[in-house]
């Protein structure tokens, strides 16, 4: 008989245990989604902000291929791809 209850115990702990990290997970995901879509508007900001004069400045060429980086680590699709190989064809200024 207590078989029973050490088996229902360990069975309500294990869901307890699957839903908070199932909440976490989902609450991490939306995280992941914020930070790939903020990437994405400052790169495009930089992008048509200088896509007249094609120069940047170097801490914004820097800045940019950071951003760049961190998108592609967080899985972020290929359309930033054309924007970033045009503006690695860019004059960098000091």
């Amino acid at each position: 008989m207590n078989y029973f209850l050490i088996i229902a115990e360990i069975i309500s702990a294990a869901s307890v245990i699957i839903g908070t990290v199932s909440a976490f997970w989902v609450w991490i995901k939306r995280i992941v989604e914020g930070l790939r879509c903020q990437l994405r508007s400052e790169m495009l900001h930089t992008y048509y902000k200088h896509q007249e004069d094609n120069t940047l400045r170097q801490y914004e060429y820097e800045n940019f291929m950071l951003m760049y980086k961190a998108y592609k680590a967080l899985k972020g699709n290929s359309f930033i791809d054309k924007i970033h190989d045009e503006v690695e064809k860019w004059k960098v200024e000091p």
